[in-house]
């Protein structure tokens, strides 16, 4: 793997990191101002920034084996827009040399988050910058909206500025309101592991449904007289919308429901939430794809399971179960074993 020194020819002025992140339960609810549980992941991004005195910025990938170089103002293309949003919305104008190197799985874990919180972070590093890390959080988003074309809510980037890896961190999006919970437990086989596997379906979230999900949401709201579906608690109320608007909109308020009710569940009943989020994403949010959809069920059949979805946005990428202490490696190798698809990769 290439240094920042081996590429630029002298060591970086800072450096940033950042994890990952799994999401338990909440799923297509942030940008609605629901409620979500991520938790990090011990993946992270790792990038190393320093000035380099001329007016284009010089963005290295080692993941991609790939230089990029970007005029100052310009987004860029490619991976470039992550670093040229952060470095912009940062308010630095200085042309920076960047070297990127990431091991978080791409699809669902919240690759681009972390990629965009690491930036930020060195930057915070090496400008001193006067912003906490929920302001870098919604720098992220920003650089998500405006220049990557992705109208994300707040999780990922909260999650990957803010959550631990033993830890579930709670959520409220609309307020911003957090704390962190203990992982569930149960009275046999005490704290739950968690285990994720990427199906290795790819998928790109500006050339996905994302977007569309989101303004049909959007349209819901609108329809039933409210802010957002965080507002509507009784799934009665849905029943005004056409059906396709019904349908994404239980998805939504039924998903803040099981949040809530997974704040004071155990392991056993915390699966059996995370098995009905997935069978609300499948039909009714219809974010998930066949493969994915076969390794859940793979997953929820196993000995020493509790419950398992996807996790992330969809159309492919990651999957996410609740495993008994001590139980993740024996289940992941039994369901690889009978798993076809191909790039898949376990995150301990």
């Amino acid at each position: 793997m290439s240094s920042f020194e081996e590429v630029f020819g002298r060591p970086p002025e800072a450096v940033g990191t950042a994890p990952g992140r799994v999401n338990l339960l909440g799923e297509h609810t942030d940008y609605q101002g629901g409620f979500v549980l991520p938790a990090a992941i011990p993946q992270q991004a790792t990038v190393s920034v320093a000035r380099n005195g001329t007016r284009s910025h010089r963005l290295h990938s080692v993941n991609l084996n790939q230089t990029l170089t970007v005029p100052l103002g310009e987004k860029g293309t490619g991976f470039a827009p992550y670093l040229t949003g952060s470095i912009d919305l940062s308010g630095v104008t200085d042309a920076l040399d960047v070297w990127v190197s990431s091991d978080v799985p791409s699809g669902g874990l919240s690759s681009s988050a972390a990629l965009e919180l690491a930036t930020l972070r060195a930057l915070r590093t090496l400008y001193g910058l006067s912003l906490d890390d929920v302001e870098l959080a919604l720098l992220g988003v920003r650089v998500e909206h405006e220049y990557v074309g992705v109208m994300c809510g707040v999780m990922d980037q909260m999650a990957s500025s803010l959550a631990d890896t033993t830890h579930m961190l709670f959520l409220d999006t609309r307020s911003l309101e957090r704390r962190t919970l203990p992982m569930p437990t149960s009275k046999e086989h005490g704290t739950a592991q968690v285990l994720v596997i990427d199906s290795g379906v790819p998928r790109r979230l500006a050339e996905s449904g994302y977007n569309e999900r989101r303004s049909q949401v959007e349209e819901a709201s609108r329809l039933l007289g409210v802010k957002e579906l965080r507002d509507v608690t009784d799934l009665a109320v849905l029943d005004a919308l056409p059906e396709l608007l019904q349908r994404r909109a239980r998805h939504v308020v039924s998903e803040n429901a099981r949040v809530l009710e997974a704040l004071h569940a155990d392991a056993a009943q915390f699966g059996q939430l995370m098995n009905a989020s997935h069978a609300s994403l499948q039909h009714d949010y219809e974010v998930s794809h066949p493969q994915v959809d076969v390794l859940v069920a793979l997953l929820q059949q196993q000995a020493g399971v509790y419950g398992a979805r996807m996790t992330g946005a969809g159309f492919g990428g990651a999957v996410v179960a609740l495993i008994e202490a001590g139980q993740a490696d024996a289940v992941a190798e039994a369901v690889l074993k009978l798993y076809s698809g191909e790039g898949r990769q376990v995150v301990p």
